[in-house]
């Protein structure tokens, strides 16, 4: 479900994501910046668009230990998220490492590849999957108008 909304995300406001890591409680993404709007307005519409759908489906009780009998809303998601710029591919590549393996380190899966909700199998065997992975073209060449 995370996955869905965060292509639909990446096509709404035109970004690239370079790689992605859902784990059980926390998520691990590394986008480009959007042609529309900032980071932060990605991570709104990302954390929004998710939280409504798992509430929604708990409420049909579809999501197992979701469903509540108070009227206090759920909480999903965290207030805030933590961001941090990658300027150099040597950075990209170190942090492409960190989240594709964290899923081992936690002793969640033998190795990375084995892990489903990841972007490594992108960048290992070339697969699509749920989340396009790397579509530069998306991206526009940001221009200012000329200065008076």
């Amino acid at each position: 479900m995370f996955l869905t909304v965060l292509e639909q995300v990446r096509r709404r406001y035109q970004f690239v994501v370079v790689g992605y890591v859902v784990m059980p409680e926390h998520t691990h993404l590394l986008i480009s910046e959007p042609q529309e709007m900032t980071p932060s307005t990605i991570m709104q519409a990302l954390k929004l668009g998710f939280a409504r759908r798992v509430i929604a489906e708990g409420k049909r009780g579809k999501l197992a230990g979701t469903s509540r009998s108070d009227s206090a809303p759920p909480r999903v998601w965290e207030k805030r998220f933590y961001d941090f710029n990658v300027w150099t591919s040597h950075k990209r590549v170190e942090k492409l490492r960190y989240m594709h393996r964290n899923p081992v380190k936690r002793g969640l899966v033998a190795s990375p590849e084995l892990w489903r909700w990841s972007s490594f199998r992108a960048y290992a065997f070339g697969e699509v999957g749920p989340v396009r992975v790397n579509e530069w073209q998306v991206l526009k060449m940001k221009t200012r108008p000329p200065a008076a």
